[in-house]
């Protein structure tokens, strides 16, 4: 049976958010500690890590157990995996932060456990820290919420027009879509809602040859398989609230 090679999936460049960008190396070279803010999407772990291409950061890109958080800062900072319990791995990674020029990004940020939230208040302890959420409400980010009056917000908004332009026409220029797709910028635009990841799911359908935007069947037709890719699911939108019991929000209260 002959091999179907399936065509390249478009690589998408970083564009817009100079401005949180200057924001986040003036907090950095402050050591302040930094929550960065934005809906699920917008491109908060995509700034994070364009920052790391000129900040000293250590970042762990998934933070919901501690294991993989620990797992991330030994292999950045070199130490070796020794099979230790996880308190020991803690206590160890907590003297080699001390007094370390980096700061520490925990991305994906949602419900935090005891555990977790005691580990991230001891690392802020000793390092600026980032966190990158969603969120910062008690109720969808747990026990490091009373953490946050010392945070600097940087929050991220959807794109402007003009940055979903910029976004699409170096797509053009590094030959990933046709030059006409530029005639549909106000209407991928709208339909991504300005959302960064929305729009390139839509220009990687788009560079799949699927839908031709000159067809206004095509059109119709890529809206609502859009639309059915993103169909609000509870747990989708809320995992970190779907995971808080009765008895966690009555502590909290």
């Amino acid at each position: 049976m002959a091999t179907v090679n399936e065509p390249a999936k478009p690589v998408f460049p970083f564009v817009g958010r100079e401005k949180e960008l200057a924001r986040l190396r003036e907090l950095h070279r402050e050591r302040r500690h930094v929550l960065i803010l934005g809906a699920d999407g917008v491109g908060k772990s995509a700034l994070v890590a364009h920052a790391k291409q000129f900040l000293p950061l250590l970042v762990c890109p998934r933070s919901e157990r501690l294991s993989e958080i620990c797992a991330a800062l030994e292999s950045q900072l070199g130490l070796e995996a020794t099979g230790a319990h996880l308190m020991a791995r803690k206590s160890r990674l907590l003297r080699a932060l001390a007094g370390c020029r980096q700061a520490v990004v925990f991305d994906g940020v949602g419900w935090t456990t005891p555990k977790v939230g005691s580990f991230f208040e001891c690392v802020s302890e000793r390092v600026p820290v980032w966190i990158v959420s969603r969120s910062d409400h008690a109720w969808d980010i747990g026990r490091i919420w009373p953490l946050l009056s010392r945070f600097e917000r940087v929050e991220l908004h959807p794109f402007h027009p003009a940055e979903t332009r910029e976004l699409m026409a170096r797509g053009v220029t590094a030959g990933q879509f046709a030059a006409d797709v530029l005639d549909a910028v106000a209407q991928l635009h709208h339909l991504a809602a300005g959302n960064p990841r929305g729009l390139c799911e839509l220009l990687e359908v788009l560079a799949g040859g699927r839908y031709d935007l000159r067809k206004r069947f095509d059109v119709k037709m890529l809206e609502l398989d859009h639309r059915i890719r993103h169909l609000p699911v509870m747990a989708e939108l809320h995992p970190a609230r779907a995971r808080v019991t009765k008895a966690q929000k009555t502590e909290m209260e």
